[in-house]
């Protein structure tokens, strides 16, 4: 996937209220407008990386991009899951996100419990994974300190030029 890293930002929607209540998984999912954005070689699957709500601290995370097979959704969806305890939801708020790597295609699962625990191992891999040097980089891109954290933003070039680029939205 030549497109990763992938910086994207929006405001944080309302999804179909799965994550917190029926997984124990919080989730923060972007808006139609960022999904239906995306570079046409980013896959649907679990991915890793970072991602900050407004101006705050810069968390580790796991995102689903897709269409959910376990919950056979009809509408293709960008699902975060921020690593980090957060007291409240930040609905309307900005999510700034970037992209680093890819853990696995989407898939069904059996059950509910067997989803869950995927989905727990997909948290621990990312954990580990963006330890790596190349990741903790990211971590510290002037994406996440701009002050134009309103705008959406991608790019697939250095990321240091990550801020000065618009994805068309």
């Amino acid at each position: 996937m030549k497109s990763l890293p992938y910086f994207c930002r929006g405001e944080v929607v309302r999804g179909f209220g799965r994550g917190s209540k029926e997984l124990g998984i919080p989730t923060a999912n972007f808006p139609d407008s960022v999904v239906d954005n995306l570079p046409a070689d980013i896959s649907t699957g679990i991915y890793y990386g970072w991602a900050c709500i407004g101006n705050g601290d810069v968390y580790k995370m796991v995102m689903s991009i897709g269409w959910n097979p376990y919950y056979k959704n009809t509408k293709k969806s960008m699902e975060t899951h921020v690593i980090h305890k957060f007291k409240e939801d930040f609905y309307g708020q900005t999510l700034s996100v970037v992209l680093v790597g890819y853990i696995r295609s989407e898939k069904s699962f059996p059950s509910l419990e067997d989803l869950i625990a995927a989905i727990n191992s997909d948290i621990e891999e990312a954990k580990v994974k963006l330890e790596l040097p190349e990741h903790i980089k990211l971590k510290e891109d002037n994406f996440f300190t701009s002050t134009t954290n309103s705008s959406p933003v991608s790019s697939s070039s250095a990321a240091s030029t990550s801020q000065s680029i618009i994805n068309g939205h």
